[in-house]
């Protein structure tokens, strides 16, 4: 069985995000970038499907411009097989990124497509059992292949390349294709108005009693 990750080009987890001054998107331009870290764990989980000896090959893909190819190598390092760069200048929207990614399955025909954001993978014949967090307990559920699985951050703890394997991670081949290859339209399919910042988290307050609680919420928070 094959599976196919997609793998996304973020800003770091650990950098403080800005708006541009014009609100029309965040600041990129000199800010450390990585692989999205719930692509990371859909990576890792297919790493591990592929351990147990139920596939029998990883291929990760990512889209966007030639920078893409970073966190392709990232993975590759990871323990990933190949990758495929679905190399575009312009910018991806979710339709978009739908659209391609329908296309590249068409192509490579992989029994499992995982990505980012809750189970956890066991193949048994033609089928998958998978579970699943819910309110109260845990959901078993048996999918047919081909299938479609997300992941969550709870699911397992990615594994950190060592250097011998970003060393072959360097040989591993990463095939570029464009969205006219795949027979793909890109259009911009919502515009965006204006980005702007959360509102900034106010001060806690430290009460001194239940009473003093109790008329803040019912004068003030007005939920009494």
């Amino acid at each position: 069985m094959k599976i196919l990750v997609s793998v996304k080009r973020v800003i770091d987890y650990a950098v403080k995000i800005r708006v541009k001054p014009d609100k029309t998107g965040v600041e990129t331009a000199n800010v450390k970038m990585s692989m999205n870290p719930f692509c990371e764990i859909a990576l890792e989980e297919a790493l591990r499907v592929k351990e147990s000896g139920a596939a029998s090959e990883v291929v990760i893909v990512s889209m966007g411009n030639e920078k893409c190819t970073e966190v392709l190598r990232t993975g590759l390092a990871m323990g990933a097989d190949r990758g495929i760069h679905v190399a575009t200048e312009r910018p991806l929207y979710p339709l978009a990124v739908a659209k391609l990614l329908q296309a590249l399955v068409r192509k490579e025909e992989p029994g499992l497509l995982l990505l980012g954001k809750q189970v956890k993978v066991d193949k048994s014949e033609n089928c998958v059992h998978v579970e699943r967090e819910i309110d109260g307990g845990l959901e078993s559920l048996r999918l047919q292949l081909p299938a479609v699985i997300t992941t969550d951050l709870r699911l397992n703890q990615p594994r950190y390349a060592t250097l011998p394997n970003i060393m072959k991670a360097k040989k591993k081949p990463i095939a570029k294709v464009t969205p006219e290859e795949l027979q793909v339209e890109i259009t911009e399919d919502f515009d965006i108005l204006e980005v702007v910042e959360p509102d900034k988290r106010k001060a806690g307050v430290m009460l001194s009693s239940v009473d003093e609680l109790l008329d803040k919420l019912k004068n003030e928070a007005h939920v009494l």
